[in-house]
């Protein structure tokens, strides 16, 4: 990788935008890429750096739009030779093997509410690399002392969270607050403002009262489907430390979908079953 392309990947990482990068790891005889020759491929189809350029490259741009899709890579061997069966059109006449990586976004979440859960993931996300901010309009219960690692740190009313904060820059919205309303008031905000993973910690009764609350302003079922509520992985968490465990394992499945052999799906657009069990705060 050079220095154009180690740039372009530290922006994405940067910015928590996913990508794919391609790396030739073996050649046999002769070929356009070298040995360590590698290209990075955006969303948006944008390219830096070459496998070799031509049909190989062409094949491999196909195979990292698949990456990106599917959230996941692969090995890859080509033959480039266009009388052999299945080969590249091509009258190099070697053989290439391409690694295909798939890099995803980094979580960037917000937390409403610094209670004790939210502290508890606090405690947990840096570790992962995993970003954070906080907000709660309490000012004692957001301070440096409590959220060191925080990105930012806000005082502020539920009505102004989305004046104060940019929403496309989270990946996921965690509504961990003390008062109903509060919680309430910001997730009809952000059913309308806030595009990525709302989450949602709430009793049943608390949270049917909200989706009642909600459907008597107009929110459609569709919008309600967005609430990932409860949150975290279903084991059996009680304690702040624990629910704040099963949130961060949530999160890490979403990283990694297929390596726990099940199919490549955004689990954040799927319905919740509303008769999960649930969790309070």
């Amino acid at each position: 990788m050079d220095r154009k392309e180690a740039r372009e990947a530290l922006r994405r990482l940067e910015a928590r935008e996913p990508f794919v990068r391609a790396v030739v790891v073996r050649t046999v005889g002769s070929v356009p890429g070298k040995l360590g020759a590698s290209m990075l491929m955006g969303p948006d189809g944008s390219t830096v750096g070459t496998v070799g350029g031509a049909a190989l490259e062409e094949e491999v741009k196909r195979l990292a739009r698949r990456a990106l899709d599917e959230r996941a890579g692969g090995l890859h061997h080509f033959d480039l030779a266009a009388w052999k069966t299945g080969g590249l059109p091509s009258l190099c006449g070697g053989a290439v093997d391409i690694a295909i990586e798939y890099v995803p976004a980094r979580p960037n979440v917000l937390l409403w509410g610094g209670g004790h859960v939210a502290a508890a993931l606090a405690a947990l996300l840096p570790s992962l690399e995993y970003d954070y901010s906080v907000a709660d309009d309490r000012p004692d219960w957001v301070g440096v002392e409590r959220f060191p690692d925080a990105e930012r740190r806000e005082v502020v009313a539920p009505a102004r969270v989305w004046e104060v904060f940019e929403a496309s820059r989270f990946t996921h919205l965690f509504l961990l607050g003390y008062d109903a309303s509060k919680d309430l008031e910001l997730l009809a905000r952000s059913l309308e403002r806030f595009p990525n993973t709302i989450g949602l910690i709430a009793s049943a009764a608390k949270r049917e009262h909200m989706y009642s609350e909600l459907r008597a302003r107009g929110v459609g079922r569709s919008a309600l489907a967005r609430i990932r509520s409860p949150i975290g992985l279903a084991i059996g968490a009680e304690s702040p430390a624990e629910i704040a465990v099963s949130i961060v394992a949530e999160l890490v499945r979403e990283m990694h979908p297929t390596s726990l052999g099940t199919r490549a799906v955004d689990a954040r657009r799927l319905p919740r079953d509303r008769d999960a069990i649930s969790r309070s705060p």
